[in-house]
């Protein structure tokens, strides 16, 4: 019997390498499937259309919000970012798990809709190492940087609302415990509702049979 995949959403701090975790992770593992999120900000050095990112202008972005083309979607930092629902659901029924690298206004919504999603928070070990993940990208103005540290701020006070807390100090070892999470999640009673249903109908028959 194939299961339902699961969906994953993943969230953290700008510059705490959740990028960098989830391509290790899909290289690693193959059940896992990426969810190419839809943004308005413009392209950084390599990344390209349909691969890190769709991306969009502000006018059609917001004909696929009318429409209700997206899963959720939030604005960060100036710019529109979003979760296309076709390749999800489609992803979901083929038994992959899914994973969604989105923001953490983007992930409560998420949680409200889809309250069997499993939302994991990835932080790097000291606010200090942030900073200085942030500045070697190289890619950021220093009022660009302050912006995120300070939105890394108000961000912070919704981790609680995620399932599990991801300390990315050392790239094999996250990978390996995001991948512990995901398995032991899968067995969680009530994402195998089919199953546990399936286990009561034969208790009850044997219960009436004994009778």
């Amino acid at each position: 019997m194939r299961h339902k995949g699961i969906l994953i959403v993943v969230s953290g701090f700008s510059g705490a390498g959740k990028g960098t975790l989830m391509k290790k992770l899909l290289e690693t593992y193959d059940n896992y499937a990426l969810s190419v999120s839809m943004t308005t900000r413009s392209p950084r050095e390599g990344e390209s259309d349909g691969v890190e990112y769709f991306f969009s202008t502000k006018e059609v972005f917001e004909k696929e919000i009318e429409s209700g083309g997206l899963i959720e979607y939030a604005r960060y930092c100036d710019h529109y970012y979003g979760t296309p629902k076709a390749y999800v659901e489609e992803q979901l029924l083929l038994g992959k798990d899914v994973i969604l690298e989105i923001e953490i206004q983007g992930a409560l919504k998420i949680k409200n809709r889809f309250p069997e999603a499993l939302l994991l928070f990835v932080t790097p070990p000291s606010i200090a190492e942030l900073e200085r993940r942030l500045t070697s990208r190289g890619t950021e103005t220093k009022e660009v940087i302050k912006k995120r540290l300070l939105r890394a701020a108000e961000e912070a006070q919704g981790i609680d609302a995620y399932d599990f807390l991801v300390i990315n100090d050392d790239l094999e070892r996250c990978v390996q415990e995001i991948h512990e999470i995901v398995t032991a999640s899968r067995n969680a009673p009530f994402r195998n509702t089919e199953f546990m249903n399936h286990i009561k109908e034969e208790l009850e028959a044997l219960s009436k049979g004994e009778n």
